[in-house]
């Protein structure tokens, strides 16, 4: 039997060891602004540390998107004192490994290192804020990068521009109507000063959340958070003010191709409130209702019985500002996209004038205690709860009260967010079609 290394076996461990207790943490500012986030656990020597900084893809200008996710990239080339190519060589000769999520509403960096190396994580993250290195070089490599990464998971991927067409057709006013990825042209056209000002102005200490997660000793992280991140000048105050969208009052269709597919989709599309709501928690129950699972309604329906769809799915894609409501099938045989929608429909208006059963919400949720022990199992996932619950909902005592949120959602509040959000009235319906040589 292959012998598993010490630092992946004690991760490992330190899943299975992990159950619903609640997550003990402790925050506070320091004088720049910067929000500092501690979580003790000495359950496996093991450290995580991350940095979330307020910025996605709707902060940008809209005629340089794709600078958000781009900066994602950009902040790994290399810093006053540490020269281009060697941050992976740092990480990973003390045992660790990183990476980094950009979204529409926020961009995060995180390392996972054996807990002897707290300092070299907190080192790596003081010098990303305080000395990053933007030059031409760096801009024009990252930028071969990224473009690989669009072809590779967006352009040349089936259905890989179903969201962006998604956002482009439901949003009008709002930012979120541009892909995370963005633009192609847009980067290619910017100057370095407008790299060197998005930098200047987004990755500031104020503008950014700090979270230490793991087998760390509060008082010493203390003064080591103090002795890297202290001394960072504070930056000017951002506001994040975006423009409202007017409400959908009548359905409207759009067409969009794709030359990857060769099936056809069908999409119902609907704005929705931001997950900070009640109402999204809701709208997340009943995505989970429809097609989570070979169960499911929508999947029983259309896959099993009817045989109508190779594939069905519900999500509620919550974001900070708006949320996309989705309903997506692809037909089988000789279905068409109507009857699709109209199996849709059919299911909705069930949700929006019957009670669903007792024993299906109670399936809910056993569900979603499921999906909260989940996502607190690991550090990385405790750290990044922890980082979004203060950054993006403003209470970070969510990791551990959310989901009494969700265990108080009734059936009458299923029914009744159904009707409010999901009427046929209030949709985009997206038809999302092979491309043939005369399209």
């Amino acid at each position: 039997m292959k012998k598993l290394p010490l630092f992946l076996l004690l991760s490992i461990l330190l899943v299975f060891s992990s159950n619903a207790q609640e997550v003990s943490f402790e925050e506070y500012d320091l004088s720049n602004g910067l929000h500092v986030i501690l979580h003790k656990d000495n359950t496996a020597p093991i450290v995580v540390t991350s940095i979330a900084y307020h910025v996605g893809a709707k902060d940008e200008d809209p005629e340089r998107t794709g600078f958000a996710h781009f900066f994602e990239h950009l902040l790994f080339e290399g810093t006053k004192n540490i020269g281009r190519g060697e941050w992976d060589k740092i990480v990973s000769s003390k045992g660790g490994r990183n990476n980094a999520t950009t979204n529409d509403d926020r961009t995060y960096y995180y390392e996972v290192f054996p807990s002897n190396a707290l300092e070299t994580g907190l080192w790596l993250e003081s010098e990303r804020l305080l000395h990053p290195v933007i030059e031409q070089v760096g801009v024009d490599t990252q930028n071969e990068v990224v473009k690989e990464e669009k072809r590779l998971r967006v352009d040349n991927r089936p259905y890989g521009n179903l969201l962006a067409e998604i956002k482009k057709n439901l949003f009008v006013e709002h930012p979120y109507r541009w892909s995370t990825i963005g633009s192609m042209e847009h980067l290619d056209a910017a100057t370095l000063e407008e790299f060197i000002a998005f930098n200047n102005k987004f990755y500031i200490p104020n503008n950014a959340a700090l979270i230490i997660a793991g087998d760390i000793d509060i008082p010493s992280t203390k003064k080591m958070i103090q002795d890297y991140f202290g001394p960072i000048p504070k930056g000017a105050k951002i506001e994040h003010s975006f423009p409202k969208e007017k409400p959908i009052t009548q359905e409207f269709k759009a067409t969009a191709y794709d030359t990857n597919i060769q099936i056809p989709a069908i999409v119902a599309c609907y704005r929705t409130p931001s997950f900070t709501t009640r109402d999204a928690r809701v709208l997340d129950m009943i995505s989970t209702y429809l097609s989570n699972g070979n169960s499911s309604k929508l999947y029983k329906k259309l896959v099993d019985d009817k045989k109508m769809a190779l594939a069905v799915q519900a999500v509620n894609l919550s974001q900070e500002d708006y949320g996309i409501y989705a309903i997506l099938a692809l037909p089988l045989g000789e279905t068409s996209l109507d009857a699709l929608v109209m199996e849709f429909d059919e299911e909705i208006q069930k949700l929006q004038t019957e009670l669903i059963s007792e024993k299906d919400h109670k399936k809910l949720l056993n569900q979603f205690e499921n999906q909260f022990v989940n996502s607190n199992a690991t550090l990385e996932g405790v750290a990044g709860s922890l980082a979004n619950y203060y950054l993006l909902y403003g209470d970070t005592s969510l990791i551990n009260t959310e989901i009494d949120l969700y265990r108080s959602i009734t059936r009458e509040e299923i029914r009744d967010v159904a009707k409010k959000h999901l009427g046929s009235n209030q949709r985009l319906l997206l038809e999302y079609l092979p491309k043939t040589e005369n399209q």
